[in-house]
């Protein structure tokens, strides 16, 4: 895996703004911030955001990959002001799950998500 940034651009913080990969491809539906049971132990940003991180890190798990082969995520957020209130804590469990891997990402907020009780939910691309 390759991170491309352009000659001249600034390194952007918490993401890529591209990478180049080769390999198997493995995509991660939507995860969203409850558990394997289908319960939403958080019910704020934050925790919901680590369990998608959880959630994702296991679908990828089953096809042979760890946050080191994610080269793209979508994010979909219901609260553009709860998602940025909640940075510090989202950046700790980032580091804590996928540790420096940074992909390409994108962060759009929507007016809802089929469950009604998520804050985010997550789409992801690997490569291994």
């Amino acid at each position: 895996m390759q991170t491309l940034l352009p000659e001249g651009w600034p390194r952007p913080k918490g993401y890529a703004n591209g990478v180049a990969a080769e390999g198997r491809m493995i995509f991660v539906a939507g995860q969203i911030g409850w558990t394997p049971e289908g319960v939403f132990e958080a019910t704020d940003f934050a925790g919901q955001f680590r369990q998608t991180l959880l959630n994702t890190l296991a679908v990828l798990k089953a096809g042979g990959a760890g946050p080191e082969h994610v080269v793209r995520m979508t994010w979909y957020v219901v609260d553009k002001r709860e998602y940025l209130a909640s940075l510090r804590e989202v950046g700790a469990a980032w580091r804590e799950l996928m540790g420096a891997n940074y992909p390409a990402m994108a962060v759009v907020e929507v007016k809802g998500l089929v469950e009604d009780a998520a804050r985010v939910e997550i789409e992801t691309t690997a490569v291994v």
